[in-house]
């Protein structure tokens, strides 16, 4: 019976699990299959349908998880479930190993191609320099790679999660606006696709914006407003999206400048998730950098950084793949 490896991408949204020959490179995926994770009482629940009627022998698996990860024991964020390694190992009867989602993305950064990427800036990168990643999706992740021992190795971050700044007066009231509904307000609540509606709604009520009646019907009737309000914004079909979108893009470039300079991002700046690659053209306009490079007298240093935005369609389950395979060499 082949040994074979196992990897998944667990979002709040969509899980994605591969099969991998180990012996070959983690690229090639020999089955991978994407559930609705909320259908899913528990993550054994969803391998356990993944893996079912398959002649396998599973030699080890190695998860992302949309969560901080402590102790082998995650907590999903925006998902009512707790993954545990030694939970797993057991019902899986193999080794598994847990990261956080957005350290999955990063380890998969120094393994992707030319093809992979969208630049935004070419800057000038340092060799062995620190490299961020801001990853946008249901929630909003950032992790970050240094150089040691030959190699490259990511490290997770809940900066999603810090007060969102305001850089001019209207997010100045949106700041208001965003504190009387939630009372905290972090960049998640922004700069995310749960935080798309949400910028909508302040534009909305604000009473600056008309919203037809058409949009309203499609709003109500979505399960999820997001992919609406952006597929409006990106076909230019109402003002109010493509304010929205804007708005989303301009606070998105002023935290990844602010993730950029917090490590230092001298080897580059990556943007993952599922927004990015999505609005791509909306990204590729002056009004992303103008916002990165908004930093007062290190616009300069922040202009020969790279900004990259990721395409590979499954870069946090090829950095799961990746890390699995690096953790079975201290087994």
């Amino acid at each position: 019976m082949k040994s074979i490896q196992l990897a998944g991408d667990i979002g709040g949204t969509k899980t994605t699990l591969a099969l991998l020959d180990p012996d070959n490179p983690p690229r090639v995926f020999l089955e991978k299959t994407t559930f609705p994770s909320g259908n899913y009482a528990s993550l054994e629940a969803l391998v356990a349908d993944f893996l079912k009627d398959k002649d396998w022998r599973l030699s080890q698996a190695s998860f992302g998880v949309a969560g901080p990860v402590a102790d082998g024991r995650a907590q999903i964020t925006n998902l009512p479930w707790v993954i545990e390694e030694a939970s797993l190992s057991r019902a899986l009867k193999a080794p598994v190993c847990i990261f956080n989602d957005l350290v999955s993305i990063a380890q998969a950064v120094p393994h992707l191609s030319g093809s992979d990427l969208e630049t935004l800036s070419v800057g000038q990168p340092l060799k062995h320099g620190s490299i961020a990643v801001v990853a946008p999706g249901t929630g909003l992740g950032e992790a970050y790679l240094t150089w040691s021992d030959g190699g490259y190795h990511a490290y997770p971050s809940e900066g999603g999660h810090t007060d969102f700044g305001p850089t001019d007066a209207q997010q100045v009231q949106l700041l208001a606006y965003l504190q009387n509904r939630f009372g905290h307000v972090s960049y998640e609540r922004v700069c995310s696709g749960l935080g798309i509606p949400n910028l909508y709604a302040f534009l909305k009520d604000s009473g600056g914006y008309a919203e037809p009646a058409w949009l309203a019907h499609q709003l109500a009737a979505a399960a999820d407003p997001t992919p609406v309000i952006a597929q409006a914004a990106l076909e230019h079909k109402v003002e109010i999206a493509s304010a929205a979108l804007d708005l989303f893009v301009t606070i998105l470039g002023s935290e990844t400048g602010n993730m950029a300079l917090k490590v230092l991002a001298t080897g580059g700046v990556y943007l993952g998730g599922g927004i990015p690659p999505r609005i791509l053209p909306l990204l590729k306009t002056e009004r992303f950098m103008r916002a990165f490079l908004n930093k007062g007298r290190f616009a300069g240093l922040l202009s020969t950084m790279p900004v990259h935005v990721i395409r590979h369609p499954e870069v946090a389950l090829l950095g799961a793949a990746f890390l699995g395979l690096d953790a079975t060499k201290s087994w």
